[in-house]
């Protein structure tokens, strides 16, 4: 094999990817418009979320809440983490598009990203519809996450830019797998999860190899900067997750429940669980650096 021969067998893996990555689009996606039964009244006896899930499953201040303040607790809890959802995929979208401009528009990977866009545009419009049915007001991260988000999307390239897009999908596909499954959990969001599940599973296989061919070739010095990008891109991701006023919206003491939130071991354990997978990938591609842990361990990730 010649020097020549190796970047066209990369390019042919990578074309047969997006290939059958878009066959499984054709295949199996879904209209979330008539998929989710959005006529239905909310039925409040149900969880908007998994309650193990909650930032306050656990504490104190939940053993001394009653049903109905639980449930309605996990409801803005699960309507924040959808528009923090809404906020990162509005993200990803720009990333892919500057990263696809004017390039070959016969490549199946060219048709994948314009695919994958349209994809997160329906689940954008899909969090909005079940946050507002859940009766939650706009949650929005806090400005500094906002600003340092418009300074990523315009600057963010290669491995920092899909390594990022694969922890936000991860992290939320973990949770999200678990609600989908949970019949406590309010039957429209349950549709909601699942619709995300299935289609991001794709989303996540193209981040996972954009990611380790982005890093073909790079230096010492490029990864550990990427690194350090990537791990607080994450910080700020699930730091924002849940927005402190779902404890005002769900007539809390805000006060307490971010005391008892901020020590939660069961919530932090849940978290350290359900990224094992990718913990394990990040550091099979180099990208666990020494000043990466210390973002990651407090986002409780690892």
């Amino acid at each position: 094999m010649t020097s020549t021969d190796v970047p066209r067998t990369a390019e042919a893996g990578r074309r047969e990817t997006a290939q059958r990555l878009l066959d499984s689009a054709a295949m199996l996606s879904y209209d979330p418009a008539t998929e989710v039964d959005w006529e239905t009244p909310l039925d409040k006896n149900f969880h908007g979320a998994s309650p193990e899930w909650s930032t306050l499953y656990g504490t104190s201040y939940w053993g001394e809440m009653s049903p109905e303040q639980q449930k309605e607790l996990t409801r803005q809890e699960a309507a924040s983490v959808a528009s923090t959802g809404i906020w990162f995929e509005m993200i990803l979208q720009q990333m892919v598009l500057r990263d696809f401009y004017a390039k070959d528009p016969t490549d199946p990977a060219f048709q994948w990203a314009l695919t994958e866009i349209a994809d997160e545009c329906r689940h954008s419009i899909m969090f909005a519809r079940g946050a507002a049915k859940l009766g939650a007001p706009p949650y929005r991260p806090r400005r500094l996450a906002v600003e340092l988000g418009r300074v990523f999307k315009a600057t963010a390239s290669g491995e920092a830019a899909y390594a990022a897009i694969l922890v936000a999908e991860e992290v939320l596909d973990v949770m999200q797998r678990d609600w989908m499954r949970d019949e406590r959990v309010v039957p429209f969001v349950r549709t909601i999860n699942n619709i995300h599940v299935v289609e991001e599973s794709r989303h996540m296989k193209f981040a996972r190899d954009e990611t380790r061919e982005q890093l073909e070739g790079a230096g010492p010095v490029r990864r550990r900067i990427n690194a350090l990008v990537i791990a607080i891109a994450s910080y700020f991701i699930v730091s924002s997750m849940v927005n402190r006023d779902v404890y005002k919206n769900a007539g809390l003491d805000t006060a307490r429940a971010l005391r008892e939130a901020k020590t939660n071991e069961h919530h932090k354990s849940m978290m350290r669980s359900s990224c094992a997978g990718l913990m394990e990938f990040l550091g099979s591609c180099g990208l666990l650096t020494r000043p990466a842990l210390v973002f990651y361990k407090r986002a409780n990730l690892i």
